[in-house]
């Protein structure tokens, strides 16, 4: 029985250790008197620093006014790593539903983000040669930038043999034990468990390896609300700012540019882990330099370390990936007829798979007229782009430290990852979604294959006592429960990296069948993590599909889908991480159907809340998606009947609320105006005189919302505005004179004015307060908004109650 749209979601059974990355004791601070700007006091002057501005400028822009994506590298001014980089559309079917704008934005992005693995394995002279131009991080912080865009357009085989063309494909360069270390799944060996002291080496330094990892929603929360902050810092007033502009429609219900970047984080660093292999390496470049004395002997010496070395993989990643050698001519000093040589020798002795890549040893400096600056990564994962911005807060110049390099040199790196990707990976992967898929997953499905997967749920009743000693207890069971995973050449690892490799190359409906027949095989072993992954793939797979879906369909297999997925990773394998990406993929896919779906993604966003699974800053982004998704839902007839404005209306207002305890009043002002826009009253007049309609077409506003021609029925929603806007207009106040008069009330010795009072409760001691009710009398609302989060203040009593309750 299906519960109704309007009810409240049921809530997650989560346990506090289940929220790994966010503490189990929240401490939120009370401010007394504090400006907006009063919480980056703590933290470097950002305006004297160019290299920040071009990390944090185009969050302020509107998406109409980004820089278009060509095929030249971008310069500093124009680098494609905030939540408003260049995003290519791709041709593909368009999908149902209203047309809002941003749709296939946020479609692509998702499909972007999960992109084959290559990982890198450079000599030492290789490293030293690449260092020379001023990367310090060796070839990967060389070819790494270059992977996530391909050049030009490339043709994609599907299962059935029907080609696609797709021109926003990339992959993703890394070391090749990048994304161990997040999140820390409870495991019963050594093998299968992660080191939850992966930040810091034994020189008390962050590693890169675990800073280009993700997985930690603690460090999303973090780079977001370093972007928001210096966002409102620098509020320049311009018409294209995101803050300023007021036609809030121009992109219908699309996300803000936070949401996105919170998003695309999410989404940024995979971990590796057993039950998904995006992360998984689809190749291994294996790179050696002109300077190399023995570059065979080096090039096979490289090749073992990757099965028998530190480099080996655990043992439940797939070591047969593609190896790709790559020589690295110096144009500098070396002779190039000696390198062709070389190269056709690498290829007698390794096969066609080979490149030469041909750059210059000199370092490129601003001032050369070919030099250009190297693109920051778009899909770094927050840890990394927190650390880019404390080196950068730390550095004493105001010169730009991103490297430059020449535009040959650029122009070479280009045209080698595209051939990789042209001519090796994505052959690869067609080839070996073609093998299994005819080898395994044709057998999977045929009567034998499920009559074996009947059988196989019975064996363990008629087992033989010899099959019952062994870890894999199961009978006939591949799953080792012991170490808690599938060995990589078992039919299900198999099954599960065809699916994947499915999904990369866009090919849904595979991806989705193989999905669907992985969860009956993991829910008969019990392996909870694997069926997660797989209930939360099909759904999403699913949901990519651009076809149209019936509400009973959605219903009955998408919800089931994700309520799966979301009970088996928080509940069964602490994995929150891995709860929020699938309920935030799933609610924006359900969304992107139109108005049908309108309910299921707001109530999938609930569920995020409800759960708690974010901090302050995904709770009130998240509080919007909501807003958004019920104004996605649209009424029947002269009445509007079926809409759900008000609620979209209310959640808007909520989510003021939430910006204003953050001190967020740009963000504030944005929600307030859209939920005014909503309730139809003009923004800035409240006064009960009818709204001149005769400016608005077809019953909608010049914002392009539902607009009223009335005035505003309910009195206490009325006064509960009313009361946030005075809370928006004493915190702009205070920060106009937090601003002008600085100087004047900073003390020589730079000691704080105001002490803040942080008092923490654990999230185990009293559940979230209940908010007053708006229908009912009016509540006074001042700038210390009560908090989502179980906080005491310091008046309160043990009992979480203030003398004022207890006298009542």
């Amino acid at each position: 029985m299906t519960p109704s749209q309007d009810a409240t979601p049921i809530p997650l059974p989560i346990t506090a250790p289940a929220l790994s990355g966010i503490d189990e004791s929240i401490k939120l601070p009370r401010r007394r008197a504090q400006s907006p700007g009063a919480s980056l006091a703590s933290l470097p002057d950002r305006r004297s620093s160019p290299s920040l501005s071009s990390l944090f400028a185009s969050t302020s822009s509107l998406a109409g006014s980004r820089p278009g994506s060509g095929t030249s590298t971008p310069t500093a001014s124009t680098i494609p790593s905030s939540v408003f980089s260049p995003v290519s559309r791709s041709n593909g079917a368009p999908f149902p539903g209203p047309g809002f704008e941003g749709t296939e934005e946020l479609r692509n992005l998702i499909s972007r983000s999960f992109a084959p693995h290559v990982g890198v394995l450079a000599s030492e002279d290789t490293e030293e040669l690449v260092q020379q131009k001023g990367f310090q991080g060796g070839l990967l912080d060389l070819i790494r930038p270059f992977g996530e865009h391909i050049t030009g357009k490339l043709a994609i085989r599907d299962s059935n043999g029907s080609s696609k063309v797709v021109d926003d494909f990339g992959i993703r360069f890394m070391g090749l034990k990048d994304g161990l270390g997040y999140p820390s799944f409870p495991r019963k060996s050594a093998e299968g468990v992660y080191d939850s002291t992966n930040r810091e080496l034994n020189s008390g330094k962050p590693s890169d390896r675990w800073s280009r990892t993700g997985g930690d929603i603690s460090h999303i929360e973090e780079a977001v609300g370093r972007h928001i902050a210096y966002a409102e810092m620098q509020n320049t007033g311009s018409i294209s700012d995101y803050f300023n502009s007021r036609n809030i429609s121009s992109a219908g219900w699309e996300a803000s540019p936070f949401y996105a970047l919170y998003l695309r984080r999410l989404l940024s660093g995979l971990p590796l882990v057993p039950h998904e292999t995006f992360s998984h390496p689809v190749a291994c470049v294996i790179a050696i330099s002109s300077h190399s004395t023995s570059p065979i002997e080096e090039l096979r010496r490289l090749y073992t370390s990757t099965n028998i070395s530190d480099s080996r993989l655990p043992q439940w990643v797939n070591n047969e990936f593609l190896r790709y050698y790559v020589l690295l001519h110096d144009e500098d000093n070396d002779d190039i007829k000696q390198s062709m040589g070389l190269y056709e020798q690498m290829k007698r002795n390794f096969g066609l798979h080979c490149h030469l890549l041909r750059i210059r040893s000199a370092q490129a400096v601003p001032s050369d007229d070919e030099s250009v600056r190297i693109p920051l990564c778009e899909w770094m994962s927050a840890s990394e782009e927190l650390a880019e911005i404390e080196k950068r807060e730390a550095a004493d110049d105001d010169v730009d430290p991103t490297p430059c390099i020449f535009e040959s040199d650029a122009t070479a790196i280009r045209s080698f990852v595209r051939e990789l990707v042209a001519s090796s990976i994505v052959p690869l992967m067609e080839r070996m979604c073609a093998q299994w898929n005819e080898q395994i997953l044709s057998r999977r499905k045929g009567l034998s294959g499920r009559f074996m997967s009947l059988s196989k749920r019975w064996t363990p009743f008629g087992a033989s006592s010899r099959n019952s000693s062994g870890p894999m207890s199961g009978g006939s069971s591949n799953y080792d429960s012991l170490q808690g995973f599938y060995k990589p050449d078992t039919p299900e690892a198999l099954m599960r990296k065809l699916a994947d490799y499915a999904f990369m190359l866009r090919d849904y409906k595979l991806a989705q069948s193989t999905y669907d027949v992985l969860r009956s095989d993991f829910n008969s072993d019990k392996a909870w993590t694997y069926y997660a992954g797989a209930s939360e793939m099909v759904a999403i797979a699913a949901l990519m599909t651009p076809n149209n879906m019936s509400s009973k369909a959605r219903i009955e297999n998408i919800d089931q889908f994700l309520e799966a997925s979301s009970y088996s990773y928080v509940t069964r394998s602490a994995a929150p991480y891995y709860a929020l990406r699938t309920l935030a993929l799933g609610l924006e896919l359900l969304r992107l159907r139109g108005s049908s779906a309108a309910d299921d993604a707001a109530r999938w966003a609930s569920r995020i809340l409800e759960s708690r699974l974010v901090g302050p800053i995904g709770h009130a982004l998240f509080t919007e998606r909501v807003s958004a998704s019920y104004g996605c839902r649209r009424g029947v007839g002269n009445l509007n009947s079926g809409s759900r404005t008000r609620k979209s209306a209310l959640w808007a207002l909520l989510a003021t609320s939430e910006w204003i305890a953050l001190e967020k009043t740009d963000l504030a002002e944005k929600a307030l105006h859209r939920a005014c826009a909503l309730y139809g009253v003009l923004p800035g007049a409240f006064e009960d005189t009818p709204v001149d309609i005769k400016e608005a077409e077809d019953g909608v506003d010049k914002l392009g919302l539902p607009m009223r021609a009335y005035p505003l029925a309910f009195g206490e929603m009325k006064a509960h505005i009313d009361s946030l806007r005075e809370a928006l207009s004493e915190q702009r106040r205070m920060a106009d004179g937090y601003d002008d008069m600085a100087e004047t009330l900073m003390p020589a010795d730079d000691e704080e004015l105001e002490v803040e009072d942080v008092i923490s409760e654990s999230l185990t001691v009293n559940a979230r307060p209940n908010r007053k009710s708006l229908i009912g009398a009016q509540m006074p609302f001042g700038v210390d908004v009560a908090p989502l989060s179980p906080v005491r203040t310091r008046d309160e009593g043990e009992e979480g109650f203030t003398e004022s309750d207890k006298i009542l």
